[in-house]
């Protein structure tokens, strides 16, 4: 019989993945990997808020993250420098920021590598349902999304002439990023949350022929890994939140093999993407 705490873990785990797989795909597509990379990044600086003010961590972390997601918008519009450097900055800068902070708190004793790494195998009840319940939200709140944010990821112009408000789409879509990285901040920790997001849509573009069926693939792909690095880290007695993500790779490298039909599938879903 499993104990108790590995059971929640699988659930938390499994609750996360059906939730990064849609939006990793977003990612993937846009080639926002550098964008969610920040977020990420910034989830520390939202944690140092948080002790210093003595204020909840999750709204801590989603506050950071929208804030930071705005200032790239509004960075953007001025056009000074690409997007890649600004991401640069905002990641490196929000990260050093709050390690500095954590730093000159003397009075606070944190475990910065279970922020950073996270601790899947501690996570409580609560936390469960707040992991269902927030990617409930957020897969709901996609499924309003998901056409014109699709449809703008293949021409910006296109969808405006739709009428289907993609900056509006795009906005809502960094919202949704930061609500996740939030919740993912204690299951995976700040420095895998990425990973999550990006491996299994990239594994999932290997085999899908439509952006939906990519979707609900890379959501499995997710699931899978969980479940995976879960027991592998039981077994092995390896970090839980790591052994997700080697497991997340192991299944991509599997899918770069050679196999019939992958240069269709591939085209498919470019094909798809543009419908």
């Amino acid at each position: 019989m499993l104990d108790d705490f590995f059971i929640r873990a699988l659930l938390a785990g499994v609750g996360l993945a059906l939730t990064t797989g849609p939006l990793g795909c977003l990612v993937v597509w846009r080639r926002m990997a550098y964008f969610g990379d920040t977020m990420a990044h910034s989830a520390l600086l939202g944690v140092a808020l948080s002790l210093l003010l003595e204020a909840n961590l999750l709204i801590s972390v989603f506050a950071v993250a929208v804030a930071v997601s705005l200032l790239l918008l509004l960075l953007q519009r001025v056009h000074a420098l690409s997007a890649d450097s600004l991401l640069g900055i905002l990641s490196h800068s929000t990260l050093a920021i709050g390690l500095v902070m954590v730093a000159f708190m003397t009075w606070v004793r944190i475990d910065l590598i279970g922020y950073l790494f996270g601790d899947i195998l501690a996570v409580t009840w609560m936390d469960i349902a707040l992991i269902w319940g927030g990617g409930t939200l957020v897969l709901v709140s996609l499924v309003f999304l998901w056409r014109p944010l699709v449809a703008s990821t293949v021409s910006h112009e296109l969808a405006e002439a739709e009428g289907l408000h993609p900056e509006r789409a795009r906005i809502c879509f960094m919202l949704l990023m930061a609500l996740v990285i939030a919740i993912a901040m204690k299951i995976v920790g700040i420095m895998l949350i990425t990973a999550l997001l990006i491996i299994p849509a990239a594994t999932a573009r290997q085999f899908a022929g439509s952006p939906e069926r990519m979707a609900v693939l890379a959501s499995i792909f997710g699931a899978v890994s969980v479940v995976l690095g879960l027991f592998g880290s039981l077994y092995q007695d390896t970090p839980s939140g790591p052994s997700i993500v080697v497991a997340a790779l192991l299944l991509f490298i599997i899918s770069l093999l050679p196999r019939p039909g992958r240069r269709e599938a591939q085209t498919d879903l470019i094909s798809g993407g543009r419908r």
